[in-house]
């Protein structure tokens, strides 16, 4: 104590000395001092917890499904597990490097609602709007069990309490605030749980905490135990909280906006929460406060682009078409919302956004890493990400640089109006020549008999001119089409030319070094429609692509936008693939677009003097 109490008073002189020094030196000498500087705060550890993350910027492979994907899901016996709106389930194994494809189910009649796995990954149910809850067995690869349900279920999750010693599933209905809890050795129902007013969209099971988490499309989020009957949670649990009013729960109500998507952190201390508010949330699952809270709404994003020397700055013209994108998907109610989801450390959140898939450190509160951001085509929604160290088939061949690699982080995911599954590890894709049949688009489906029937009857006894001539005031542009890879769009532009459409268009933009634009009546580029007098398709080939100058392709707004505008590139623009429709080549007259691209502009990129389509002529060949 004597030591203490020395040390004690010492401090105290020091402290007295000083303020008597301080008293004696006047502010006027030196000014009041400045506060410290705040240290910025660092995650310890973290190039390790990122080395076992992906960051590859482009997608490594995809693979497809017949129709659009709704669901994935990764299990921890290393399966991956997709579903499409067609009702169809695939299996896939998790190899060292990449996926393999095991198994396919026709599992509904109608529309999946909801996958879900368990926590030891060894069982699957799903649950579809043809009113059936059906069971997987993961590694035997079969179902096993199925339960007619005389309501239309919306949600499906393993809540298996600890030391049970059965498996149990909780379904919510979608006409009510009730949830059943099934037994899936036996398929009886075994409790009704009814803790909300409206019915139930989300539900998670806490392992740590043995508890469920429970949202309703109300925004009411709710915490009931698995093993009550009623859901009661006991007195003794490990919570902080006795009243629902000491925490931040009431917060999407408070709101209010309802739960796109929900997600626990793998040590089950936090739950986030993806609002229709365009805000992410995340919750301490012990207090129920909130502790970060992200704005990812359409007017962040338009500031972002904003900014020049953003992480996130894009192309104007990629942005917009990602922007009708964007707001494409928040207005398609049947499309499965975007979800986000923790890193097995739990200091990370990954999530999809328009400019790609962020990595947010949530510790020190920054974008740790940006994803597949030149993926222009592709807006990724629903993501699972695996972190696990794959044996493989038991039996299969090693590969040659197994040695070299102790995990393969790799993030699967699903795209807006996509039939694909996408691949994000630390690889980038091959470089390999799609024309022979090689690429990252794995082609694993044939196409249905009703495709390619329905693409008989389109182009059937069709035939179309192959070249045109652009009469302009600066000279003749010869363009050789391509009819037989895109039908459509040569439909368009050849009978558009015949009309004469096309007649004393202006040439509205030209960017040197880059492309000339034309094909707007309105001369500005907000005019122009189709022979069908809607927005078509796209029509995409691996042999077109924008690998050099004077190619001509569809100008659009977006994906399946296309009208009556079209550009002639005056350099290579490989960014601009499976973006725009490739539909024809300059074989003479490249030295009238150069002269094209050469004129003054103003600080639009419109030409001051006018360049005009004076008439245009069409020819079966050269």
């Amino acid at each position: 104590m004597a030591a203490a109490e020395s040390e004690k008073l010492t401090q105290e002189g020091k402290r007295e000395r000083c303020g008597a020094d301080c008293d004696s030196d006047s502010d006027d000498d030196f000014g009041p001092s400045l506060p410290p500087t705040k240290r910025k705060k660092t995650l310890k550890f973290e190039r390790l917890y990122l080395s076992q993350l992906p960051s590859a910027k482009m997608y490594e492979k995809s693979y497809m499904h017949r129709k659009e994907l709704s669901h994935v899901l990764v299990t921890a016996t290393d399966f991956v597990v997709t579903a499409s709106e067609d009702g169809v389930i695939k299996f896939w194994k998790k190899l060292p490097i990449g996926i393999e494809f095991v198994k396919v189910f026709k599992a509904h009649l109608k529309r999946i609602s909801g996958l879900a796995a368990s926590l030891d990954g060894t069982l699957l149910s799903s649950i579809s709007q043809d009113r059936t809850l059906k069971f997987f067995d993961v590694s035997t690869f079969d179902m096993v069990n199925m339960i007619r349900l005389e309501y239309e279920p919306c949600v499906v999750e393993w809540i298996t309490p600890a030391n049970s010693p059965r498996p149990l599933v909780v379904v919510g209905r979608a006409d009510s605030s009730q949830m059943h809890v099934f037994s899936y050795q036996d398929g009886k129902e075994i409790a009704c749980i009814n803790v909300h007013r409206n019915p139930v969209t989300h539900i998670k099971f806490n392992a740590q905490l043995n508890l469920v988490i429970s949202i309703d499309d109300n925004g009411m989020i709710e915490y009931w135990n698995p093993a009550h009957p009623k859901g009661t949670i006991p007195e003794e649990s490990a919570l902080r909280f006795r009243f629902k009013s000491e925490t931040d729960l009431f917060e999407l109500k408070k709101s209010k906006c309802h739960c796109n998507s929900l997600e626990l952190s793998h040590q089950g201390d936090k739950f986030v929460v993806v609002g229709s508010d365009d805000f992410i949330r995340i919750f301490s699952c012990y207090s129920g406060k909130l502790l970060r809270k992200y704005d990812e709404s359409i007017a962040v994003q338009s500031a972002l682009q904003k900014q020049e020397d953003s992480l996130y700055k894009l192309e104007s013209i990629d942005f917009g078409r990602r922007m009708a994108t964007e707001k494409e998907l928040r207005q398609d109610q049947s499309t499965v919302p975007s979800n986000a989801i923790f890193d097995e450390s739990g200091n990370f959140l990954i999530y999809s956004t328009i400019f790609g898939i962020k990595i947010l450190n949530t510790y020190s509160n920054s974008v740790a890493r940006l994803l597949a951001k030149v993926e222009n085509t592709e807006r990724f929604t629903k993501i699972a990400l695996y972190q696990g160290k794959s044996k493989g088939i038991v039996g299969a061949q090693r590969p040659e640089n197994q040695k070299e690699i102790d995990i393969d982080p790799t993030l699967f995911c699903i795209a807006f109006k996509k039939q694909r599954l996408y691949l994000l590890s630390n690889r980038e894709p091959e470089e390999t020549d799609e024309s022979s049949g090689g690429g990252r688009d794995v082609f694993n489906e044939k196409p249905s008999r009703e495709d390619i029937l329905a693409a008989q009857e389109q182009h059937a006894g069709k035939k179309f001119p192959s070249c045109v001539t652009l009469h302009t005031t600066m000279g003749d542009i010869f363009l050789r089409l391509f009819p037989k890879e895109c039908p459509r769009t040569i439909e368009n532009f050849t009978t558009l030319c015949s009309r004469g459409y096309y007649d004393s268009v202006v040439f509205h933009r030209v960017i040197k070094g880059f492309m000339v634009q034309t094909g707007d009546p309105n001369g500005d580029g907000t005019g122009g429609t189709s022979i069908w007098g809607k927005e078509f398709e796209d029509e995409f080939h691996r042999n077109l692509k924008h690998d050099r100058p004077f190619t001509v392709s569809m100008a659009n707004a977006g994906a399946n936008t296309n009208g009556s505008q079209f550009f002639i590139t005056t350099a290579p623009c490989p960014w601009l693939d499976n973006k725009h429709t490739v539909f024809g080549r300059v074989e003479k007259g490249r030295d009238v677009v150069s002269q094209i691209e050469s004129v003054k502009t103003d600080k639009h990129d419109r030409p001051l003097s006018k360049i005009k389509i004076v008439s245009c002529s069409l020819h079966d060949d050269a």
